[in-house]
């Protein structure tokens, strides 16, 4: 799945399968301006700042068991977010410090270090990186991802994917090659 947000006309959190189908909403009120999001992939929960709102919430991927980990001015300035073990990571635009803030109890927030210039913050950990298994987009035995001349995008499941091609061709009725 990928998970965005958006802040055009109508404000919200939204999830799809990695070919942009199956566009779904997960949250889409009480909602302003969503400029970060982060993904606990093993609780599988949604986080994200809205800049507007001053705060920072989670849902689960379905959109449900919404809470408001942490509000006030302080959510003001915050760029990035990123989850590790019982902590969100954020950068303030404002002092140029990270943050550190207890994603079960929001009040405890903590500056760790100050930054010449951040907007953005990741947190890479090995037991957080996904394993690596066999799925749809892998090389085939002529060097094409997924059989797919030029890309190949996974679908709804890792055992499925959709063919795309670079701008300025149009997809073959094979559903493969690109002209």
């Amino acid at each position: 799945k990928l998970f965005f947000t958006d802040y055009g006309n109508a404000a919200k959190v939204e999830r799809c399968d990695m070919d942009g189908m199956n566009r779904t909403w997960i949250v889409d009120s009480k909602i302003e301006q969503p400029t970060a999001l982060a993904l606990d992939l093993i609780n599988k929960y949604v986080y994200w700042l809205d800049i507007y709102l001053e705060s920072v919430e989670v849902v689960d991927y379905q959109g449900r068991r919404r809470q408001t980990i942490t509000k006030g001015r302080q959510m003001r300035h915050l760029c990035g977010l990123a989850v590790f073990e019982n902590y969100l990571y954020t950068v303030n635009s404002d002092n140029l410090s990270i943050l550190r803030i207890h994603r079960y109890n929001g009040t405890d927030v903590q500056a760790l270090a100050r930054l010449d210039d951040a907007k953005e913050i990741r947190v890479f950990q090995k037991r957080t990186q996904a394993a690596v298994r066999s799925h749809a987009c892998e090389v085939d035995p002529s060097g094409m991802p997924g059989g797919c001349s030029h890309i190949c995008l996974l679908s709804s499941s890792h055992k499925a994917r959709t063919c795309r091609c670079r701008t300025g061709f149009i997809l073959g009725s094979d559903g493969r090659s690109c002209k």
